[in-house]
């Protein structure tokens, strides 16, 4: 069987040849792969002209409802995905991370939606001013590259690999080709063409080259971005090519790099946290069977308890079963291929040069069913290296399998100092259970990790482990990890979008960014803004209120009825020293007063108060002094409508502006309003 490509919105067989690819656990054929004939730079052109235009033109909050609708189409097809995975020598649980963290971080990032208005582009940060008299301001904008991701993945999460990437660049609005590696192609291509079947996507928002990327970097331009997840080596390769140094194109490289887990030394043998050190040792060196660019390759423990840590590890590891990932019983599967045995046995020779097995054999071992011959297994194999100062190799070669070295420490700056000679992590562990122990391990080691956890008896009853990526943090690592970030929430998003500076009045960068910009000209209505709907409301239409004048049986008042008696509000013998020069009104009452000018009373479409964000005060108001509100549409975020609700709605963000008799600003913020819309 070929396998196919889906380049320029059809599904095409590779000409040639090809690459022969097998099942991990038995030998026998899958498919043939092969990515010849495929024109690399017609399909970017495809991506930038149709992909690109289909997707820039959604908001952020329909790009998010689309990446949820894929995520539950892709949940309901997930067992078809899980039987190809065993081809590829995972177990049940390797898969699940692959799979169904894959559609997860679509989940995920259809969530984080909520975080962006309702348009095709962003607005970053705070205004900033720019003159005197506040008519001249700047602010930055993030709008979508015009080109197109480019993602090359590695062999070990064919489903994982993609969805990660995508399910960012997609929610940014720019369209992916995805090359995974060739060896586990098959798995991906399965999702893939259950992607395209659904016709969830937009034409053009995604692509799929199955065989060999060859002269597919020498199509990109500057408004492509490239991510690339693999060995340092060949990440180093792509991104030394001419044209990406030429056009300056975004790369974000993930390599694999010696992870590293360290035991406090508070966690002592018989407490719960070695044990949980000890289970975590185990879950990483047997997990994808080693086979993740996150698994723990250097195993940092304190001096005193090397030996029993050694006995412990082994014992735990003695009763893994290895073998076929279909069969019953079996806890580890195969590497993915002939090709990643011998790779792993090379680097087990040299790391064996100067540390010794203490668990394992890579020869001698039992195989569950499948072919010990014709498959891909290797035992779980641990190493020790006593003095990790001299004989540095353990920090610089890495076995991309289940194989991992363990190494003592004296001292806390020992162990940062044995993390830091991996030159550059995706992530590292310290499991403990002293607080302080983990404060001088994170603020030390932070510099050369990507992501460290913290793990300890409280933590652990929820932790997702050493090794798990979240989509809200970022992933990637410095140095020899490769100097990228993937996911991470908001950041990784802006990634894919271009951030440019914009300058102008206020009003004007108000029409632009579609956020009311402080100083901006007002647009009064005669309409009161609470009796209407969504879709009625404008940016910059603004309501200027009645006033108030403030006194001091408000301020008593107000005393008495919050229970806040703090000594500024309620005695006039305590102010020597402060800022005040009277007793002060309560923040809280200017903005409770503010309310009662602003609100309109009658039943209409604001439904409720939704929060409160970016409250400041800023003068202090007395008894005696007047105030008023300008109550101005800031922002709109429609919402989708939930299934058991029957009504449409959006959130309405107010600048409320509290100013005294002088015009004065005493007190800012933004409050949110759930407001109905017309359409039932």
């Amino acid at each position: 069987m070929k396998l196919q490509n889906y380049a320029c919105g059809q599904w095409i067989e590779g000409t040639g040849s090809g690459q022969l690819l097998f099942d991990a656990s038995t030998g026998q054929e899958v498919a043939i792969a092969s990515s010849d004939g495929l024109d690399f730079g017609a399909m970017l052109e495809y991506g930038r002209k149709t992909g690109n235009k289909n997707l820039r033109i959604l908001t952020f909050q329909e790009r998010g409802r689309m990446l949820k609708a894929l995520a539950l189409f892709l949940m309901e097809r997930k067992e078809k995905y899980y039987e190809v995975s065993y081809k590829t020598g995972a177990t049940r649980v390797d898969s699940w991370i692959d799979i169904e963290g894959g559609i997860g971080n679509l989940f995920a990032n259809a969530s984080l939606r909520r975080k962006f208005p309702d348009l095709p582009y962003f607005t970053e940060g705070d205004t900033v001013g720019l003159s005197k008299g506040g008519t001249f301001i700047g602010h930055h904008i993030l709008v979508p590259k015009e080109g197109v991701a480019i993602h090359i993945n590695a062999f070990n999460f064919p489903v994982w690999g993609m969805l990660e990437k995508c399910a960012v660049n997609w929610l940014a609005g720019m369209p992916t080709i995805v090359k995974p590696a060739t060896l586990t192609s098959f798995l991906t291509e399965a999702v893939v063409k259950d992607i395209i079947s659904s016709g969830i996507l937009p034409d053009g928002a995604l692509q799929l080259i199955c065989g060999s990327g060859r002269t597919l970097l020498d199509h990109v331009n500057y408004q492509d971005v490239v991510t690339f997840t693999g060995s340092a080596s060949t990440g180093i390769q792509l991104k030394s090519n001419p044209n990406i140094i030429r056009e300056a194109v975004p790369f974000n490289m993930e390599a694999d790099s010696l992870n590293c887990i360290v035991l406090g030394i508070d966690a002592a043998p018989g407490t719960p946290e070695f044990d949980l050190f000890v289970k975590e040792v185990r879950k990483e060196i047997t997990i994808k069977c080693g086979q993740k660019c996150t698994a723990v390759r250097r195993i940092i423990v304190p001096e005193i308890y090397m030996d029993d840590t050694q006995k412990a590890i082994a014992k735990s590891l003695s009763g893994i079963a290895i073998g076929d990932p279909r069969a019953e019983g079996v806890r580890m599967g195969a590497l993915a291929g002939q090709d990643q045995v011998k790779e792993v046995k090379d680097k087990l020779k040299q790391l064996m040069s100067f540390s010794h097995l203490v668990y394992g054999d890579p020869e001698e071992y039992e195989v569950t069913h499948g072919s010990k011959e014709k498959g891909a297994f290797m035992p779980p194999l641990l190493l020790r290296n006593d003095d990790p100062f001299h004989h540095t190799g353990t920090h610089e070669i890495e076995a991309f399998g289940p194989v991992s070295t363990l190494m003592p420490y004296t001292d806390m700056d020992e162990a940062v100092s044995l993390a830091a000679k991996g030159r550059g992590s995706l992530c590292s562990s310290i499991v403990t259970n002293d607080d302080n122990i983990a404060r001088e391990y994170v603020v030390n080691a932070a510099t050369h990790h990507g992501r460290i956890l913290v793990l300890n008896r409280e933590s652990a009853k929820e932790s997702t482990g050493h090794g798990s990526p979240m989509p809200l943090l970022v992933h990637g690592g410095p140095g020899r990890a490769g100097g990228g970030e993937e996911m991470g929430g908001m950041r990784g998003v802006k990634h894919y979008m271009q951030r440019c500076a914009i300058q102008g009045t206020p009003t004007t960068i108000s029409n632009i960014t579609q956020q009311y910009q402080y100083g901006g000209k007002y647009k009064e209505e005669i309409k009161h803004p609470f009796k209407k709907y969504f879709e009625e409301l404008e940016i910059g239409e603004t309501l200027i209120t009645h006033k108030r004048t403030v006194t001091d049986t408000d301020i008593v008042n107000f005393a008495n009825v919050s229970w806040d008696h703090f000594y500024a509000h309620t005695d006039d013998t305590s102010l020597e020293g402060t800022p005040f020069t009277q007793k002060v009104a309560h923040g809280y009452f200017v903005l409770s007063a503010a309310a009662g000018l602003f609100v309109d009373a009658a039943k209409g479409p604001v439904m409720l108060n939704y929060g409160l964000e970016e409250c400041r005060f800023t003068k202090p108001v007395y008894p005696g002094m007047t105030i008023g509100v300008r109550l101005t549409v800031k922002e709109k975020v429609a919402q989708e409508k939930r299934e058991n609700e029957d009504y449409k709605k959006g959130i309405v963000k107010w600048l409320v502006d509290v100013y005294d008799e002088t015009g004065e600003t005493v007190a800012i913020a933004t409050i949110l309003t759930m407001v109905k819309m017309k359409e039932l």
